[in-house]
């Protein structure tokens, strides 16, 4: 029997951790995933237990090795991102997987930014709101000024896709996408590193830059492997959006964050857009992506839960509600559309208008929903129309759960009527990204043309 040759694609969640195998048509062969308990840093902080998942990974490649049904040709990695692990000389880790979340000193953010010319002028050239930790290059700098011993030890730091990377190959390489990712350690306009980078002395920490879209020669077990750099999960969620459209799009990806990613946007970010959520990503050919972000999927789940009690239904109640455009007002079914800056700036706080509505005014569960919905769709359009301006797209791609949510899809496509509104649907998106980013190094055939399930929404009338 001849063994069926795929691709092996790591996908790791700050929950889920999983493996894929991916024939050459981009099917789905095999699958594994793994949970593990955080442990904590030296300060008593939660962080990843990189031992646990070292393990893991090495083990599950030893399996799909061994296992007779398949022929791994090649090997790509997709993780969160904003995390590095940092390698002494031997290669070994030299610290705990820090938390993104952790807290960070404020007298040291401060001293940062006086020093290099001020949070506003900062945030712009690196397309990095002001994070802490989650700017990953501020996380080099803490460690420089705290823990100089630890400092000094480091080798490379690594970001945890090419540290997995690193597993295999025993080469340390920095990838675009990983440090385009609201690291402040980018400067977009100029397009290489940011000036603190090298005052800093941060540079000799940090490896080459490898094409995130070539493997390199390795091997496994005795066995020849063609092996990637690795990605950023929100960068190779995109690729296979890229891959198969050529047209100009967005693509709004939903869940606890509604993060809109415009490709076709190269305008500079302005202070009043960082203000605002908005940030850059890096795509895995270099270009900058403008995308804003909303904490719509967290807002959601707080109001359903008021409605919920209210109306004395279970927090999953939402999910019977159908759209029916007659619950609605004429304003209200066409949420935010031509909204202007400043009726944006007053939609993007962090809650709705529907927060502070009286629920006894509403006569059933269906009407609250329907007017919720359209309150949090003035806020989506704020946020999406940051993105959109003065771009060529005339596409919406809405991925994740509210692309299930028909009252979501359908108040989007009113709201932009002169867009195509579609929802979208594909399983694991950052692994097969991280697949396709490679595709023409391992692969010959062509992808299908089918991996992406659209369904389009247009205008609704009352």
């Amino acid at each position: 029997m001849s063994r069926i040759p795929v691709i092996a694609i790591f996908d790791i969640g700050k929950t889920n951790k999983k493996l894929f195998l991916f024939d050459e048509q981009y099917n789905i062969v095999l699958e594994k995933s793994e949970q593990f308990a955080e442990i904590t840093d030296e300060d008593g902080d939660a962080c990843e237990d990189l031992t646990a998942l070292t393990n893991w990974v090495r083990a599950c490649l030893q399996d799909v090795f061994n296992d007779a049904r398949f022929q791994v040709r090649a090997l790509n990695f997709s993780t969160y991102g904003a995390s590095f692990v940092h390698i002494d000389k031997e290669g070994k880790a030299a610290a705990p997987l820090y938390n993104y979340l952790k807290p960070y000193p404020a007298g040291l953010q401060e001293g940062f930014y006086q020093k290099y010319g001020g949070e506003i002028t900062f945030s712009i050239y690196t397309a990095s709101p002001v994070l802490g930790n989650l700017n990953s290059g501020m996380q080099l700098y803490r460690l420089k000024y705290t823990k100089p011993e630890l400092f000094e030890r480091i080798h490379y730091s690594l970001h945890l896709p090419q540290y997995m990377s690193f597993l295999v190959t025993g080469r340390a390489y920095s990838d675009i996408t990983s440090i385009g990712c609201h690291t402040g350690l980018w400067n977009f306009p100029q397009n290489h590193y940011h000036e603190w980078i090298y005052r800093e002395a941060i540079n000799e920490k940090l490896a080459n830059i490898f094409p995130s879209d070539q493997l390199m020669h390795s091997q496994f077990q005795g066995q020849a492997l063609l092996t990637g750099v690795g990605l950023h999960d929100s960068s190779a969620a995109l690729i296979p959006y890229l891959f198969h459209f050529t047209e100009p799009f967005v693509l709004l990806s939903t869940g606890t964050w509604c993060i809109a990613l415009n490709p076709f946007n190269q305008t500079r970010l302005t202070y009043e857009e960082l203000q605002q959520d908005c940030l850059c990503y890096m795509e895995y050919r270099g270009k900058p992506i403008k995308a804003s972000r909303l904490f719509a999927g967290y807002e959601h789940e707080q109001q359903t839960k008021r409605l919920a009690a209210h109306f004395n239904v279970s927090p999953g109640y939402y999910k019977t509600v159908a759209f029916n455009p007659e619950l609605l007002s004429g304003d209200a079914i066409t949420a935010g559309a031509g909204t202007d800056s400043k009726a944006a700036k007053s939609a993007m706080v962090q809650e709705s208008a529907f927060g502070a509505r009286d629920l006894n005014s509403f006569a059933s569960y269906e009407a609250a929903y329907h007017r919720f919905m359209a309150d949090l769709m003035t806020q989506q359009v704020a946020s999406l129309n940051l993105v959109l301006h003065n771009s060529p797209v005339k596409k919406i791609f809405v991925d994740g759960g509210f692309s299930k949510n028909p009252l979501y899809m359908n108040l989007l496509a009113n709201a932009f009527p002169k867009h195509e509104v579609y929802a979208a649907s594909m399983a694991q998106a950052s692994a097969m990204g991280a697949a396709l980013a490679v595709h023409s190094a391992w692969n010959k055939t062509n992808p299908s043309s089918d991996l992406i399930e659209l369904k389009a929404y247009s205008l609704s009338k009352v």
